[in-house]
């Protein structure tokens, strides 16, 4: 019996690996790390973990930048538009001791200052400074659509880059971006995702009309979950939303045998290569791994303090206000680092820690055990 169990592990050991090296020759890459080498003031090379930069953009073209047709945009819920926003994003903290992984959020209307651009949402970072760049390299004579899609983009990405180590104090080692194509696609390929709500709910802006309790979600549905925006708390109450659907989209993508099954890893395949950008240096065999931690429950979800989730800039836009200084202790708080004084006008964001005993309320205020799969959300 030892044996077969060994044999077992074995084969689907190499089928793994297998199908990994087959999903890293699918997956776009990008040069941001040596456009990261020219950032002003970035934080020391070595703090003891591997940040990654995980960004959930909704760009309308695919990882290549070619156009979704507009069939595709129907089963997105959205329309056709030159912008690019980066709606999620998270930093994920890999500890070299092989202590706990922990995954920081940082709401899409943080109002921060944007290199190359103004004081602005976080979230327009890479699309602003990308179109600014695109039009300057139009402008200076650069032809060819490809090369001036390739510049544009590297621009965008290290704007962003720089505004979320700006604001938090950590370096970013490595990036990793999906576009909603991709998160559409990834859905199916899964089955679907299993959620639960506490409440019915709907919001004609995204589309989103779910019922009361536990459901399987998945493409046009599974982005309205994630993306709606009329609930408790904005922003953050979407973030936290955010945090219960992926980890258990993980757990759903490591349980449905999805690199064993032929037509499923076709599918992976195809997601990837139409919406998956990584850093060339960024190995997936890590990624993978932590994408283990996060389906087991042993990642630390939070989310950076905020001083408020009404605020409004100049131009009468409602944003996220932060104190940058307290944003910055919080963070070297909860990675192990001595932390300057938080003022006290700021309270900062308790972790949510996300396991079988510990699961996140989305009343934006604290965790509270439960005893279930899956997490009942607002």
């Amino acid at each position: 019996m030892i044996a077969l169990v060994a044999v077992t592990t074995l084969a689907f050991s190499g089928y793994f690996w297998t199908a990994l090296r087959l999903v890293k020759q699918n997956t776009n890459t990008t040069q941001i790390l040596q456009v990261l080498d020219d950032i002003p003031n970035s934080p020391p090379v070595e703090d003891g973990a591997i940040d990654i930069l995980l960004v959930g953009s909704d760009s309308r073209t695919d990882a290549q930048g070619r156009p979704l047709p507009a069939d595709v945009l129907r089963k997105l819920r959205t329309e056709g538009t030159d912008t690019v926003n980066t709606d999620t994003i998270i930093v994920m903290r890999v500890p070299r001791n092989g202590g706990k992984a922990s995954a920081i959020s940082i709401p899409r209307d943080t109002y921060v200052p944007i290199a190359g651009y103004r004081e602005d949402k976080i979230n327009s970072a890479y699309g602003a400074v990308k179109f600014l760049t695109a039009e300057r390299l139009q402008a200076e004579g650069v032809s060819d659509q490809q090369e001036r899609e390739r510049r544009s983009d590297e621009a965008g990405r290290k704007a962003l880059v720089q505004a979320v180590q700006d604001l938090t104090g950590m370096r970013v080692d490595h990036y990793a971006e999906i576009n909603l194509y991709g998160f559409y696609l990834l859905t199916e390929v899964i089955g679907g995702v299993q959620v639960c709500l506490k409440a019915g709910t709907s919001d004609p802006n995204s589309g989103a009309n779910f019922p009361a309790g536990p459901q399987t979600i998945s493409g046009g549905d599974a982005l309205s979950f994630v993306r709606q925006r009329n609930m408790p708390g904005g922003d953050l109450g979407r973030i936290a939303r955010q945090q219960v659907f992926m980890s258990q989209a993980m757990k759903q993508l490591l349980s449905a045998g999805t690199f064993t099954d032929p037509g499923k890893m076709s599918g992976l395949l195809d997601a990837v290569s139409k919406s998956v950008v990584v850093d060339q240096n960024l190995d997936l065999a890590t990624l993978a791994t932590q994408a283990q931690g996060l389906a087991s429950g042993n990642v630390e979800f939070a989310t950076i303090p905020v001083t408020s989730i009404d605020g409004r800039n100049e131009r009468g836009q409602s944003i996220v206000t932060v104190d940058r200084e307290a944003v910055k202790a919080w963070v070297a708080q909860l990675i192990g680092e001595t932390p300057k004084p938080v003022p006290s006008s700021t309270t900062p964001s308790t972790p949510a820690r996300f396991g079988p005993e510990k699961l996140l309320s989305l009343d934006g205020a604290h965790a509270v055990a439960a005893r279930q799969d899956v997490p009942c959300v607002d």
